[in-house]
């Protein structure tokens, strides 16, 4: 079993930044792939961006050139900095783990994923 625990949320402007981390209680075959996915209210879960362990990287087109995954394997952690933030950024942003290979591609399947983490609130708002 593994924990994962988000932390990084809280209440921006539209333009400012914040940084998320997501923190995994044990490094396992199925702690490969580390993936943020969101939900606004009244809206599915989507994906955002996701890393392997070995440096593979990928994004909603929605977050391209504003968001950057990175993750750091000694400390089993993953963060997601988020630039230019917007309104319609406004979710539940949460971290979950998967073991399949990166070449696969399904990494953005949410049904994928094996661990997710409780989620942590951002909003944008002036």
């Amino acid at each position: 079993q593994v924990e994962l625990e988000e932390s990084g949320g809280g209440l921006v402007q539209p333009g400012g930044s914040l940084r998320l981390s997501c923190t995994a209680s044990a490094r396992t075959a199925s702690t490969y792939i580390t993936t943020w996915f969101r939900q606004a209210p009244g809206k599915e879960r989507e994906f955002v961006a996701a890393t392997s362990r070995n440096g593979n990287v990928g994004y909603a087109e929605s977050v391209k050139g504003r968001f950057t995954i990175s993750r750091d394997n000694a400390k089993n952690t993953v963060y997601l900095q988020m630039n230019s933030l917007k309104p319609e950024d406004t979710a539940v942003y949460y971290c979950a783990t998967q073991g399949d290979a990166w070449y696969t591609g399904r990494y953005y399947l949410k049904d994928r994923y094996d661990y997710w983490g409780q989620g942590t609130q951002v909003t944008v708002s002036s």
